[in-house]
């Protein structure tokens, strides 16, 4: 059985293009935006989307995968780990980031 202590499956839409970055010693990173969304009927009966954004990151031949794949408006399921990194902003601010680290990914669009 795989490992259930850090794992997330996520389905929904990129809002953007993805962003790829290769470094210098050939290995490739995508970054992504994905939106989920919840629909469901407040007491008044009035209907209420609720959509959520999150940061996916992925590495090596999974970002190579999104690079050939993914662009805005993908149907993607994405599986991963949720990732917290912590940084200073230019105030001297402690921020922190939530992401997804993607390691695999299935296409729910239809075929062109």
């Amino acid at each position: 059985m795989k490992d259930l202590r850090n794992r997330v499956q996520l389905i929904g839409n990129l809002g953007m293009d993805p962003d790829f970055k290769t470094f210098e010693n050939g290995k490739k990173i995508a970054k992504f935006s994905l939106a989920t969304s919840q629909t469901y009927y407040d007491n008044n009966g009035e209907k209420i989307t609720d959509t959520q954004w999150h940061n996916i990151v992925a590495w090596g031949t999974i970002a190579e995968r999104a690079e050939k794949y993914l662009k805005k408006g993908s149907s993607v399921l994405v599986e991963g780990k949720i990732v917290y990194r912590n940084y200073d902003d230019k105030n001297g601010q402690k921020k922190t980031i939530t992401e997804i680290s993607m390691s695999d990914m299935v296409m729910l669009n239809k075929k062109d």
